[in-house]
């Protein structure tokens, strides 16, 4: 069953969902808006022009992290990990699911291509997948 806002907020007092930072005016009709993070990872395509799943994964990507003022470009047909500001969580009872904006589906950022779940009983900063399809 997917919550209301009103199911989300109340999940949220009784502790069934958490997260931290909450704002209760980032709650949609059946969702919670959540922000990015400044901590991204990228494929390091100098060291690593193929990707060979037989070998270590360890070295694969760099880590970047930006400023409050500087912005992150993910040019397209880029693809780089980004963690969420929030710490989210559910008990053992729920299960979240991350999915995307409309409004930045049309603009051809998708920000997860696997991974969309949050298994019950887990709490973490979730990792967006973020790829620009756009031209």
């Amino acid at each position: 069953m997917i919550l209301s806002d009103r199911d989300i907020i109340a999940a949220v007092k009784e502790k069934k969902i958490s997260i931290k930072p909450f704002d209760a005016q980032k709650v949609q009709p059946a969702s919670v808006d959540i922000h990015l993070d400044r901590q991204f990872m990228v494929f390091d395509t100098n060291a690593n022009f193929v990707v060979d799943t037989r070998k270590p994964v360890e070295n694969l990507m760099k880590k970047i992290r930006i400023t409050e003022d500087e912005p992150f470009v993910l040019h397209p047909g880029e693809f780089a990990l980004g963690l969420i500001l929030e710490e989210t969580g559910v008990d053992a009872e729920h299960v979240g699911r991350l999915e995307g904006k409309s409004s930045l589906g049309r603009l051809g950022l998708i920000i997860h291509t696997t991974a969309g779940y949050l298994d019950p009983g887990n709490k973490l900063k979730m990792t967006l997948e973020l790829f620009n399809a756009g031209k």
